[in-house]
This record gives C-alpha cells, structure tokens and sequence, in this order.
C-alpha cells in the first residue's frame, strides 16, 4: 500500500489542490442549514452529532425540530436526557443524544451557554472527540483544523495516496497528511475542510464514484494510477435487520411513543425472541438510554 506521506511522488502539491476543490465548493455545496449564518456554533455542533452514520436527508427534519425547541445549549440542559433521547426519534445510535445532552450541560455549567471556541475546550466536553471538536472549531469558528470524516479520508486517499479506499480506522499517516494538505489561512482552511467533505459526500462517493464532475480529477493520484481496485483488509459493512441493533431500536420505539413508564409485556411484544430481546433491553440500561423502575416497568432517564 503506498505510504500516506506528503512527499510521495504521487502526491499533488497541496496549492494545486485548495484553488478548485474550494471553487467547485462554492458554485455546488448544498444549501444546509447548519451551513447558515444563523445557525451558529450550536447549529453546527447539533448537526455535527446527527450526521455521524447518518445520511443528510434523515438529519434535516429532526434537526430542524430540535433547534426550534432547543435553540440554545442551555435550553437542552435544563430538560431530561430522556427527552432527548425522545426527540432523537429513528435516527439510530441513539447514545449520541445522550452524549449531545451531556454537552449541552457542560457548556451551561463551565462556558456561560456559548459554545466554547478553543478546540481543547471543545474536546474537553463530554462526548466530544476529535473529530467534532475539530469541525465545530472549523465550521462554526473558521479556524485550522484537519477535519477527518469518512468523506474527507476517501477524497484524500484516492486524490493523494493513489488508493480507492482509506483504512477501516484513521491512521496517524492520515493525520500527518491532512496536516499537509491544510492551506496557511484559517479561512481558507476552513472553506478546504467543507470542500473536501462535500465532494467526497457528492462526487467522490464509496461507490459510483462521478470523476468527469471532479475538479481535481487531472491531478487524482488513484485515477492517474488506473483506478487500481482495493487491496487492503475487508471493508467493514454495515447490517441492521436481525441485529440488536433493530431489537433495541424497536424497544426504544415504544418508550419514546409513551407519556407513562411501560411494563414489561409490551416491552415483550415487539421482538419474538426472548434472550435476544432480553440482551437488547439489558444493553439499553447499561448505556443509560433505558430506566427501569421497581414495579418492573421502563421509561426513559429522567437524571
């Protein structure tokens, strides 16, 4: 596999890459609300924590519901993490609206209801990793942040290591060539971090990738190569029918759907198979999605 270093041959300098990628930004990057100005640094890091795993078009309408009841960080604070967990609705990994809500306290508590701007900050907050400190510091701040998503790493490794796939999991490689790739200029920075993750997401895609509408398709190193075919380890997939993935998110339907604690039978009802269902509800209340109460009924957490 070559080597993800900014000196490899096949590496285009880093200038020629920031003029087009950034200029077919601006005439194509879909017009998202947490792109707007009004959106904000809140926005953005709402957005941030729904689009993980998530495709956009499920994203917007539960966006939009939760900024208009939570516009600020302080208003989501001051409510139960169940109802958080309520308004996640099917977006699925619902542990991310739990964690969304733990930040939302930790900015009321420690930065007076604003959303911090120093990417340590950021980082410091609970649930936060990374990545998101990284793109809310980026997005909603302009500063100079590698911003690593599964869009940017595929952009970068077909563009600049000539492969069609980047590995299962970012490497420090990838950290060290992002790096390199960012522009001087905070702005400019930036604007290259939304670039690159919009063509990956529109263009540069996993599969049935559109290179005739590449703005940098003369200088990809993968396509100049022959478009080899990947020949790293298995990629993984992803499976939801049957799995305890689908059993918890059908328990957590009928919890999100009731005012009042549910018992136990019409927890039972919605899956067949008892261990199954029973590993399911146990893994719920292990990650605090889940209260049970003494009389042997469920709700979602109230603290």
């Amino acid at each position: 596999m070559t080597a993800m270093t900014s000196t490899s041959p096949q590496t285009p300098p880093a200038a020629s890459l920031h003029t087009p990628v950034i200029g077919w930004f601006e005439q194509h990057a879909r017009d998202l609300p947490w792109r707007r100005p009004e959106a904000g640094a809140w926005g953005v890091m709402v957005s941030e924590f729904m689009l993980q795993q998530t495709p956009v078009s499920r994203v917007l309408p539960v966006y939009e519901q939760w900024l208009a009841r939570w516009p600020r960080p302080a208003d989501l604070a001051a409510e139960a993490p169940g109802e958080a967990v309520r308004a996640w609705g099917r977006l699925g990994y619902p542990r991310r609206a739990l964690r969304l809500h733990g930040a939302a306290q930790a900015i009321a508590e420690r930065h007076g209801g604003d959303v911090p701007s120093q990417h340590a900050q950021l980082l410091a907050l609970p649930g936060i990793g990374e990545y998101t400190a990284a793109a809310v510091a980026s997005f909603a701040y302009g500063q100079r942040h590698a911003v690593l998503d599964t869009n940017v790493r595929r952009v970068f490794a077909r563009a600049a290591t000539g492969i069609q796939y980047p590995p299962n999991a970012t490497t420090a490689a990838e950290r060290k060539l992002a790096r390199a790739l960012l522009p001087e200029e905070d702005e400019r920075a930036a604007r290259w971090a939304a670039a690159t993750m919009e063509l990956g997401a529109l263009v540069c895609t996993a599969r049935n990738e559109d290179c005739d509408r590449c703005p940098i398709a003369s200088r990809c190193a993968w396509r100049l190569a022959g478009k080899p075919a990947y020949e790293g380890p298995p990629r993984k997939g992803q499976t939801y029918a049957g799995t305890d993935r689908q059993v918890r998110g059908r328990l957590l339907a009928v919890l999100r759907d009731a005012l009042n604690p549910v018992p136990q039978a019409a927890l039972d009802a919605v899956w067949e198979e008892p261990v199954q269902r029973a590993r399911a509800l146990d893994g719920l209340v292990a990650d605090g999605l889940v209260e049970p109460l003494a009389d042997g009924r469920y709700r979602l957490p109230l603290t």
